[in-house]
């Protein structure tokens, strides 16, 4: 039988490596899923750029945010993110936090981050949350359990929430619903700041966004999987730079091994032969 905990590893090793690719975190930023077969614990990177993330350094935590097993390994300090939103949300299979640049700006201006194209729909309606309101000042950083819990009860039943002054969390009920989220949103948040700066923005209707939501889930995101999985495979060297072989050349031909005798001369070359040996 398949080993579906390995292929949980790898796919989310891939994630890490694509959000990494596609310009959603650098050096820092997260992404989990929950335990396929044990709800009660997760699965996360150690202390790693998700650049660098390998099926390896994938552990799993309980919903506290301990490892479950002993280990030397040094994980995220804000794993409260992920534990308390897997505790609040059992619908939640997925969860990601980042600090994409095309973000920042809602999280500093407190402007809505609004679904503005098809793709973006996804995202919804998205709240805020502000550690200031109940924590004051702080390092900004979601690293105690009553953090991670304000942040959940913020984020409700949403499917992201802007950190202010911070980033972005986002949630999914599949690896691929919370990546096709992530990127997407990040996209759709790019978008909508060009389009503020040329003008006044028409965004997407309460239903449109609603309907043009399912593009995360399926078909769609299977689509998309595919083809990030594809440019980082390219990007990494394992992948074909063309999809055709190219054919070994014939013994003789095209590999300039020919003899000096046996190589046809250029024409110019020879009429001035035949002239000289006239002349002679």
């Amino acid at each position: 039988m398949p080993d579906t905990l390995a292929s949980v590893r790898n796919d989310l090793a891939l994630a890490n490596r694509i959000l990494a690719h596609e310009g959603v975190v650098d050096a820092f930023g997260h992404i989990s899923v929950r335990h396929p077969d044990k709800p009660d614990r997760y699965l996360v990177a150690r202390y790693l750029a998700c650049e660098l993330v390998q099926p390896d350094d994938i552990f799993e935590m309980t919903l506290d945010s301990q490892p479950v097993k002993p280990t030397n390994a040094r994980f995220y300090s804000e794993l409260p993110i992920h534990g308390c939103i897997y505790q609040a949300r059992p619908d939640v299979q997925s969860v990601c936090h980042h600090h994409s640049p095309s973000v920042l700006p809602y999280c500093l201006t407190g402007i809505e981050l609004i679904p503005v194209v098809g793709l973006g729909g996804t995202i919804g309606k998205v709240p805020f949350w502000d550690s200031r309101d109940e924590f004051g000042d702080t390092n900004l950083l979601v690293t105690k359990p009553e953090e991670g819990h304000s942040l959940a009860r913020a984020l409700g039943q949403h499917a992201m929430v802007l950190m202010r002054r911070h980033g972005a969390t986002v949630v999914g009920k599949s690896l691929h619903d919370c990546m096709f989220r992530s990127i997407y949103g990040c996209l759709n948040a790019e978008i909508q700041s060009r389009s503020m700066a040329m003008g006044t923005i028409a965004p997407l209707t309460t239903g449109e966004a609603e309907l043009c939501g399912a593009h995360s889930d399926g078909r769609p995101a299977g689509r998309a999987w595919d083809y990030w999985a594809m440019r980082l495979q390219k990007a990494e060297g394992v992948w074909p730079a063309s999809g055709r072989r190219s054919k070994p050349a014939k013994p003789g031909r095209g590999s300039g091994k020919r003899s000096a005798a046996k190589r046809k001369k250029p024409a110019s070359r020879r009429r001035s032969e035949r002239l000289i040996g006239k002349r002679r």
